[in-house]
């Protein structure tokens, strides 16, 4: 290629040509060691897969550590629920009370009708079972990252977040609460971040 540089050729290098030069390529007979072979794919299969599983196992513990976190903020947004609970049926018992003075002359409300009416509906609007369902499936959805399941985790923990799901949608029908709705709000996106984290957990 420098000889032709310098005498001004045009010629391209082509390897293919160069090794079918006499004595640039040697071929010699193999010996046939198959088992060598064998024992070196095998060997090269395991240290492949000893790395696919560690790396896995490392991803794994990302995960379960951001999902715990997640399950950490459900928890205390839940706390935050509870708390606004009995606010909210006070709340519930003023409106009715206003709207009632509203409607009717004064003297016509019947202070223990009005009791017995707020307490029905106090009783529609109590949350207290679905937060002590929607607390124990955070509970057993960090047994679940902590300790595994028979079957994996994957699965179980979609079907908790189905239920925390559904007990956040009748939270929010029943807490007519500004908080309790922003809670609620807040929660369930946490629930989908948890959603998305499960599709990747066996």
């Amino acid at each position: 290629k420098e000889l032709a540089e310098s005498l001004e050729i045009d010629y391209e290098f082509d390897l293919e040509d160069k090794v079918q030069l006499p004595g640039v390529l040697r071929l010699e007979e193999a010996a046939d060691d198959r088992e060598a072979a064998r024992a070196a794919v095998v060997s090269a299969a395991g240290a492949a897969l000893d790395g696919l599983a560690a790396m896995r196992e490392a991803e794994g513990v990302r995960l379960a550590a951001d999902m715990l976190d997640r399950l950490v903020r459900l928890e205390e947004m839940a706390e935050v629920i509870a708390g606004r609970g009995p606010a909210a049926v006070a709340a519930c018992r003023e409106r009715i009370s206003v709207r009632l003075a509203e409607l009717l002359a004064p003297g016509q409300v019947d202070e223990s009708r009005l009791a017995m009416e707020v307490a029905l509906l106090a009783e529609r609007a109590d949350i207290t079972e679905e937060l002590v369902r929607l607390r124990s499936h955070l509970a057993e959805g960090r047994r679940l990252l902590r300790d595994g399941g028979p079957d994996g985790v994957g699965r179980q923990f979609e079907f908790l977040l189905q239920e925390m799901h559904r007990e956040l949608n009748t939270i929010g029908a029943k807490g007519a609460d500004l908080a309790i709705a922003r809670a609620v709000l807040q929660a369930k996106g946490e629930l989908e971040k948890l959603r998305e984290q499960a599709q990747n957990v066996e």
